[in-house]
């Protein structure tokens, strides 16, 4: 058995039980997608990450790309394409093409549900397999034109990469150099030097649309500094009929200059690219609008979903990777004997120590899943309210504010219950490549900062998706945890853990509030008001995203442990009973473990001043 292991019963639970996702299935939108369709599709890809897509694993890890400087090519290793082919051949991907360009409008929720499978098997596989989002956001954003070259490189399953960051452009977007100039043709030149894009170079597709945002030059209206100045181009790697989709044979002036070495992810080719260095780099504006950076948050918030789900993938795993191992592995005696020589061994699952942390390991796990699933479930009623012409306000606004704790607050528990939690159950065996783990916390390091950092993650939190927003959405999500646990109809055997949830919640509240009064108090003409003040809020930006993560997940492992009370009522096959009791048990020592901690953030944060900007740089 390969390195991967799933929690297909988890994923059936959550989708089907929690979040009742069988009541949207085979209805509007997604009609071809039923119930029976669904579970086949979550099951077939189950068996095939685990049996097949994980196998090149390792081996992408110790023999990974080649980049020729010569050349200007990367070779992925044999191993890793022919992994490929198997996810390609299987088809399963086409659930997230749209049905205009040869897919099936499948939930976002079942979506992301595959997607764990696939990302946790062998994660760059979704990041490779880049034309599904990209041909979605050139469809509904393009001409006549931009939608043909949509349609041509689903067919053919062309590579795609988005193109944001710069070497002197990495947060700060908006300082990007690249530069575009109109030709004569209604194409453009494109200039500049790209860096840190994934999947920039490769050998598994016959062409790679880049998605490019730059500068436009010498246009009235356009090109202005800044975000607003940028606009987004279509850029193939090899020209092509805009016709038939075949190739020219031309190269285009796009070329993949250096390969960065890394910690993880090393099958992942991130590269440097050099655009119109010593010859042409030509493309499409997108749409022929000046709104690149509107355009490209679509596809950057798919790619937000996708590290929330590729971390809680990788967390999962680890999870039960180390319960197998600490099932057999047998070390000391029981506690209670441990003076006792003669005493037997016993597997470390019989010591508190091992249990604490096992604990933390799957409630964290199975609370993740529930958050990135339920976040999915937001954008399905998005998809279903489009189709039906009614009002996607709060549902576009919820799954705003969702996004960056998916992937800000998922990433950073996953990483760090990895290393302190997954590879510490192995021990010294947990540094070693004979187990998986080692890889796993230097493949999911990368989680916590691709896609936007977690501290900007937590910026755009609080001043875009609570602030601006004014708190609806927030207040939407507060008052659904309140209905829960005000609800003593939900499970009276929670009673105390839905009481701490309360307080927690309300710890959640007041943070937000201090931060929305310091914010207001940013303004010099306010009395006591002083720009400074935005400080405040910067420091406690983080601590937000986690005790907001932490709230939502005990909330949902909570509604998880009320379900699983109600079915242990009934008689149960013993598997089911011992699913039902680790769903009860992993809420109820979440709650009690984590809720408190919210509770004394809340007091921290209400004691935040900006003293620690004041400090002079030398006495770091």
């Amino acid at each position: 058995m390969g390195h991967y292991k799933s929690n297909l019963r988890d994923v059936e639970f959550n989708l089907f039980e929690l979040l009742e996702r069988d009541r949207v299935l085979g209805t509007g939108p997604f009609e071809e997608v039923d119930l029976d369709t669904a579970k086949v599709a979550l099951r077939e890809v189950d068996r095939l990450a685990r049996e097949e897509l994980a196998a090149s694993f390792e081996d992408s890890d110790r023999s990974p790309t080649v980049f020729d400087a010569a050349s200007h090519t990367v070779t992925v290793p044999p191993a890793y394409a022919a992994t490929y082919k198997t996810w390609m051949d299987a088809e399963w991907w086409r659930l997230r093409v749209l049905p205009e360009l040869g897919g099936t409008h499948a939930p976002s929720s079942l979506n992301w549900a595959i997607g764990e499978f696939v990302l946790g098997s062998n994660p760059t596989l979704w990041t490779y397999v880049g034309f599904p989002t990209a041909t979605r956001v050139v469809w509904r954003h393009g001409t006549d034109r931009d939608k043909k070259i949509a349609e041509i490189a689903a067919d053919k399953q062309w590579g795609a990469t988005m193109m944001l960051t710069e070497p002197d452009a990495g947060s700060d977007v908006g300082a990007g150099r690249t530069k575009a100039t109109p030709n004569d043709d209604g194409t453009w030149n494109i200039t500049g030097v790209k860096r840190f894009i994934t999947a920039g170079e490769h050998d598994l597709t016959d062409n790679i649309i880049h998605m490019v945002l730059a500068r436009p030059a010498g246009v009235e209206g356009a090109g202005g500094p800044g975000t607003k100045g940028l606009s987004l181009f279509l850029v193939p790697k090899f020209h092509f009929d805009l016709e038939t989709g075949e190739l020219t044979g031309e190269r285009n002036g796009v070329y993949v200059t250096g390969v960065e070495k890394k910690m993880g992810v090393k099958v992942s080719a991130t590269c440097e690219m050099t655009l119109g260095e010593n010859e042409p780099a030509r493309g499409w504006l997108l749409g022929e609008v000046h709104d690149g950076i509107g355009q490209m948050f679509d596809v950057i918030e798919d790619a937000r979903m996708m590290v929330g789900s590729k971390a809680i993938a990788t967390l999962s795993s680890g999870y039960l990777n180390a319960l197998e191992y600490a099932k057999i592995r047998l070390q000391g005696a029981d506690l209670t004997r441990s003076s006792d020589r003669a005493a037997p061994r016993v597997p470390i699952t019989r010591h508190p120590d091992i249990r604490r942390s096992l604990l933390t390991q799957k409630s964290f796990a199975e609370g993740l899943r529930s958050l990135v699933l339920y976040t999915a479930s937001w954008q399905d009623e998005i998809a279903i309210g489009s189709a039906a012409g009614t009002d996607t306000t709060l549902a576009e606004a919820v799954n705003d504010l969702l996004l960056p704790v998916v992937k800000g607050y998922g990433s950073e528990r996953s990483w760090t219950i990895l290393g302190t939690e997954s590879l510490q159950t192995f021990g010294g065996s947990g540094y070693l490549q004979d187990y998986p783990l080692e890889q796993y916390v230097r493949d999911a390091k990368i989680d916590t900062v691709y896609e936007g950092t977690t501290a900007i993650q937590a910026q755009d939190l609080f001043f875009r998706k609570i602030a601006r927003n004014r708190g609806v959405a927030f207040g939407h999500l507060v008052r659904e945890i309140s209905g829960f646990a005000d609800d003593p109809a939900a499970a009276t055997k929670l009673a105390f853990e839905r009481d701490l949830l309360v307080e927690a919640t309300d710890s959640v509240e007041s943070i937000v509030a201090t931060m929305t009064a310091d914010l207001a108090q940013t303004n010099p003409k306010v009395p006591g008001g002083d720009e400074k003040n935005v400080y405040k809020v910067g420091l406690n930006a983080s601590r937000l995203l986690y005790v907001l993560g932490d709230v939502l997940v005990a909330w949902l492992l909570l509604r998880s442990a009320a379900i699983a009370l109600r079915a242990l009522d009934t008689d149960l096959p013993a598997a089911e009973r011992s699913f039902y009791e680790g769903k009860a048990a992993a809420a109820r020592f979440f709650a009690r473990n984590v809720l408190p901690v919210v509770v004394a953030e809340g007091r921290i944060a209400g004691a935040v001043d900006d003293s620690v900007m004041g400090l002079d740089e030398a006495a770091f």
